[in-house]
């Protein structure tokens, strides 16, 4: 039922899919650019629409009674975000158990300007040795799709000029909110 309702919402709006989720078992999927609560509402509409098991992100204040149920059933995990260093390692450990898991997450942090991205994301995947797929959500064009699958044995540089080459063109709701694609200083 949610799926007919998910393909109907896309249906009736306007909006599209793109691409095609890799045949992989386990992946991380980046999901930019991240600059509106809208951005969560299609990309669930979009998971239902394609009938894909996509776990996300989200806050553990969030996790209260009855929407912690709900957000569980739609493939929230909580997370305690003071913490990154633990986020981390927990999410490697779940890739490590899982037999599947796609994980998607906002690599901004935040929907708010902000100067480089966050580099947990790539940290997690090479931790855990998954595949990055980059996924996108466009209000120009209004489509949501996947893109490519960063190859294996790449530099960081190499991963990173593949991603900002990519998501050159892709607009978010609020596109001044879009900051640079770049980790920050080590």
């Amino acid at each position: 039922m949610l799926r007919w309702i998910a393909k109907f919402i896309f249906r009736v709006s306007g909006w599209e899919t793109v691409g095609e989720i890799p045949h992989l078992d386990k992946a991380v999927f980046v999901a930019a650019p991240h600059t509106s609560n809208w951005d969560g509402f299609w990309l669930l509409v979009y998971k239902l629409t394609l009938g894909v098991e996509v776990r996300f992100l989200a806050k553990d204040t969030l996790f209260w009674w009855p929407l912690g149920n709900v957000l569980k059933a739609l493939g929230a995990m909580p997370i305690d975000r003071e913490d990154s260093n633990s986020t981390v390692a927990q999410l490697v450990q779940n890739f490590a158990t899982a037999d599947t898991l796609f994980l998607a997450l906002a690599p901004e942090g935040t929907r708010q300007w902000t100067p480089h991205w966050k580099s947990g994301f790539y940290r997690i995947a090479k931790a855990a040795d998954v595949p990055i797929v980059l996924a996108y959500i466009d209000f120009g064009k209004k489509q949501l799709g996947v893109g490519p699958t960063l190859p294996d044995g790449r530099s960081m540089e190499e991963d990173l000029a593949t991603i900002r080459a990519f998501y050159a063109g892709v607009r978010g709701k609020h596109p001044e909110l879009q900051g640079p694609v770049a980790f920050p200083p080590q």
